[in-house]
């Protein structure tokens, strides 16, 4: 298991219970979904925008490996115009990470973070943590108490 020492480190601090998981090679949450056995609205992804009128904000959306991130609701929900951020524009932001495999909590790159309420749904959420083959099983009060992130509909 090669969870990021930042990762491992947060949620040890914190005194949070979870559960490591290692799996084979994934690029999407459906296909870690599918390998592991669990529904893909379990799974939760993270989707890494750019916001503001210069595009000058970056920021996490985390929603269901089986959803879409709705541009114009999650705009409403930030209060600014927000797109995809391109691969160049976040690959220095997360260097502990692979590239797509970012785990869900901004404070440990000092970015906002919103999730969808869709993911409230489950007891239990799985996550990216910082590679594609290793995630983290959490319940879902944990994850919500340690990203602090807003909470509205955009997915």
């Amino acid at each position: 298991m090669s969870v990021p020492a930042r990762l491992k480190s947060f949620l040890d601090s914190n005194q949070i219970p979870y559960e490591s998981l290692s799996h084979s090679t994934t690029y999407t949450a459906q296909g870690t979904a599918t390998l592991m056995q669990i529904s893909g609205k379990e799974v939760a992804k993270t989707v890494v925008l750019r916001a503001g009128p210069k595009w000058d904000e970056t920021i996490l959306a985390v929603l269901p490996g089986s959803k879409h991130v709705k541009l114009d609701k999650l705009a409403a929900a930030v209060g600014k115009p927000v797109r995809l951020a391109s691969e160049l524009e976040f690959s220095s932001t997360f260097p502990d990470c692979e590239l797509g495999a970012m785990p869900p909590f901004g404070a440990l790159y000092n970015l906002p973070v919103y999730v969808d309420e869709s993911l409230a749904k489950d007891k239990e959420v799985v996550f990216n943590a910082g590679t594609h083959h290793d995630a983290v099983r959490m319940r879902y009060e944990d994850f919500v108490r340690l990203a602090n992130p807003k909470i509205c509909s955009f997915a």
